[in-house]
């Protein structure tokens, strides 16, 4: 399964926002993490916390596109029906 997100670093707490739509119509995941993006450190973060949201392991989850910008794809390795049924009790819906 892949997930768009933007991530904005030193955000002061690790939080998932929620789903946001861009002005040519794409939807990403907001998250912010508190970590800077130095060192992978903000990347590491991410990768826990959404790991973390989808009831997965931190290496089910990959970043394939975006390394060192804001807006990621990522790569969550597993069940589609069970991550999406995990982000539905945080409350994210697509």
């Amino acid at each position: 399964m892949l997930l768009h997100v933007r991530v904005t670093p030193k955000g002061g707490r690790d939080e998932i926002l929620g789903l946001r739509d861009t002005a040519d119509g794409r939807r990403y995941l907001a998250v912010k993490v508190a970590a800077p993006p130095e060192d992978g450190a903000a990347n590491d973060a991410l990768r826990r916390l959404i790991a973390r949201a989808a009831g997965l392991g931190r290496g089910a989850v990959t970043i394939v596109a975006g390394e060192q910008a804001r807006e990621k794809r990522l790569k969550l390795a597993g069940d589609p029906v069970a991550i999406l049924a995990s982000f539905e009790t945080i409350g994210i819906r697509e």
